[in-house]
C-alpha cells in the first residue's frame, strides 16, 4: 500500500474525471457526426442525445471494462500515485493533440498507452498483465476490421432489402432507423469509455489503502465517471465530427443507418468481453466500409491514411509522455 495525503488523492481523481471529461469531449464525434452530418438532428441537440445515451450505459451495461483497466493491463499491486498521474497525462496530452487537429485518434489507446509507459517505468515489463493486454492490441487491429466487415454487409444487405421501395419512402425509414442505431452507439460508447476512468480512479483508491475489501468499483465512481463523460459530450468536438461526417466519405440515414448500427455492435462485443475497445476505432472502420460498399472512390484514402496513422502512434506517444511524467514525480 501507499501513503497518499487525502488532498493529493482529490487531486489525482480530479484528474482522472478531466480525463474523463475530455474523453468525452474527443469522442463526441463517435456517436453524433452522423446524424450531424445528415441533418438528422442540430448539433445541438445531438450532443445532448449523445450525452443522454453516454448516460444511460450506467444502467445498461456492466463493468467488465473498468475491472480490465483496473487490473488487467498493469498489476493492481504494482499501481503507485505516479502511475496513475503520469497515465493521465500522457493520455490527455495525446488528446489535446489530436483534438486541435480534428484527428479522430483513440482516447482509450492514449489512455492505456499513458498507462503502460509509466507502469513499465516503475514496475518493468513484468508489471503488464500480457492477457487483457494482448486482448486490448490485437482489439485496435480488429475493431475497425470488423466495423468495416459489417458496414459493408448492411450497406449492401438493406439496399437490397429496400430495393423496391420508392426513394422517399426508403429514405423516411432509414430517417428513424439510424435516430435508433444512433442511439444504440452513444450507450455503447458510454458503456466502453466511462469505464476506463473508473478503473483507473478504484486502482488508485485501491493501491493508497482508501478502498476497503476486495476490489470492487465503487457506486459513487460509477456514477462521476458517466457524469463526466456525459458533461465532456455536450460539449462537442467539431473539429473531429467534421472529419467523421464528411471528409472520409459523403454519408446519407442509410449509410449512417448501417456505420452506427455496425460500430455499436463491435463496441457492445467488446464491452461485454472486457475489452477496452477504441470507439473511434469502431465508428471510422465502419463510416470507411460505407464508402467501401458504394464503390472505392467514395472513400477520401488520404484522409482516411491519416487517421490510421494516428492509431498507429496513439499508444507509443502516449506511453512516452506517460513515462516522462511519472519520471518527473521521481524529482519530489
Amino acid at each position: 500500500m501507499h501513503e497518499l495525503a487525502f488532498p493529493l488523492l482529490v487531486g489525482l481523481i480530479a484528474l482522472a474525471l478531466a480525463f474523463d471529461f475530455l474523453n468525452g469531449l474527443h469522442d463526441a464525434a463517435n456517436s453524433i457526426a452522423t446524424v450531424v452530418s445528415t441533418r438528422l438532428l442540430s448539433p445541438m441537440a445531438a450532443v445532448i442525445f449523445a450525452a443522454a445515451g453516454n448516460f444511460a450505459a450506467y444502467w445498461l451495461v456492466g463493468l467488465h471494462v473498468a475491472n480490465t483497466i483496473g487490473k488487467g493491463i498493469i498489476d493492481k499491486d504494482v499501481v503507485t500515485p505516479a502511475v496513475v498521474f503520469g497515465a493521465l497525462i500522457g493520455a490527455m496530452f495525446w488528446n489535446i493533440v489530436t483534438w486541435l487537429k480534428g484527428i479522430p485518434s483513440s482516447s482509450s489507446h492514449a489512455l492505456i498507452g499513458g498507462l503502460l509507459g509509466a507502469g513499465v517505468m516503475h514496475g518493468g515489463f513484468d508489471a503488464i498483465e500480457s492477457k487483457k493486454t494482448i486482448e486490448t492490441f490485437v482489439a485496435i487491429f480488429m475493431s475497425p476490421m470488423i466495423g468495416f466487415a459489417l458496414a459493408m454487409l448492411f450497406v449492401l444487405l438493406t439496399s437490397w432489402i429496400f430495393r423496391g421501395f420508392l426513394p422517399r419512402k426508403a429514405e423516411g425509414v432509414f430517417k428513424g432507423m439510424h435516430l435508433l442505431s444512433s442511439a444504440a452507439y452513444s450507450i455503447s460508447h458510454g458503456g466502453n469509455d466511462a469505464q476506463k476512468t473508473m478503473g483507473i480512479i478504484t486502482v488508485l483508491l485501491y493501491s493508497t489503502g482508501y478502498l476497503k475489501g476486495e476490489f470492487h468499483i465503487p457506486q459513487w465512481v460509477v456514477l462521476s465517471c458517466y457524469l463526466a463523460i456525459s458533461l465532456g459530450t455536450m460539449s462537442g468536438g467539431w473539429k473531429i465530427i467534421k472529419t467523421m461526417g464528411t471528409k472520409i466519405t459523403p454519408l446519407n440515414h442509410h449509410t449512417g443507418f448501417c456505420a452506427s448500427s455496425a460500430g455499436s455492435i463491435v463496441v457492445f462485443g467488446a464491452s461485454a468481453m472486457g475489452i477496452p475497445v477504441s470507439t473511434t476505432h469502431a465508428i471510422t472502420g465502419s463510416v470507411i466500409g460505407t464508402g467501401a460498399a458504394r464503390k472505392a472512390s467514395a472513400v477520401r484514402w488520404g484522409v482516411a491514411q491519416r487517421v490510421v496513422m494516428a492509431w498507429f502512434i496513439t499508444i507509443p506517444a502516449s506511453a512516452g509522455v506517460g513515462a516522462a511524467f511519472y519520471l518527473l514525480t521521481r524529482l519530489f
